[in-house]
């Protein structure tokens, strides 16, 4: 007769088995219009805590920290030298710890943010910031396609809930729009770690 022999052991479910070191931290867009006020996300106080949190830890441990800052358009929220458009988390500036400006989604049209990467030595990032299905979704892929491993953090990434669209759809809430823009990244990004289990390391520069 078989006999029960208890349950099974446990496994850590995947989605919070810490990364493999990233030597990079791109913080997209977290700018006070994004996270504070009326016009905030509706996650925006937890994805404050995730991205001052990653922040601090990649400081620590030597990894490059890259802020990108959009420029909206004039009379936008994120208009150029307006409230909206200052970075919320203060910038420690120095070799490590820069800030790109961008005028498009993707942090690496017309910006020297590919350079950046390149001349650090950078070879695998973490994305987090605003919004998902734009800005951070445009700069992981670019990401994606020139090499590099990319973590994007399933906690640490926020957008702006969907409105309904008579005929077309109810409204999508945010956290929803979220998951489908990392999951539209494909299999080659890692989209289900959380940004506590995300590590550091410094890059190690290319040998001229």
């Amino acid at each position: 007769m078989d006999h029960y022999a208890g349950p099974a052991p446990q496994t850590r479910p995947a989605s919070v088995v810490p990364a493999r070191p990233v030597d990079a931290l791109i913080v997209v867009d977290v700018q006070s219009a994004f996270v504070t006020g009326d016009g905030a996300v509706p996650a925006a106080a937890r994805l404050v805590d995730r991205t001052t949190d990653l922040i601090a830890r990649a400081r620590r441990d030597g990894a490059l920290v890259v802020h990108l800052q959009n420029d909206g358009p004039p009379g936008a929220e994120d208009e150029p030298h307006t409230p909206g458009w200052r970075l919320h988390h203060p910038v420690e500036a120095g070799p490590m710890e820069v800030v790109v400006r961008k005028p498009h989604d993707d942090g690496f049209q017309e910006t020297p943010l590919g350079g950046l990467l390149a001349d650090a030595g950078v070879r695998a990032l973490a994305v987090c910031g605003v919004m998902s299905e734009m800005c951070v979704q445009a700069t992981a892929r670019t990401a994606l396609a020139r090499g590099y491993r990319v973590v994007v953090p399933h906690d640490a990434h926020a957008t702006q809930d969907v409105p309904a669209a008579p005929g077309i759809s109810e409204a999508i809430p945010a956290a929803t729009v979220s998951r489908v823009a990392a999951y539209a990244l494909g299999s080659d990004a890692e989209v289900t770690v959380a940004a506590a289990d995300v590590t550091f390391t410094a890059p190690v520069p290319t040998a001229a």
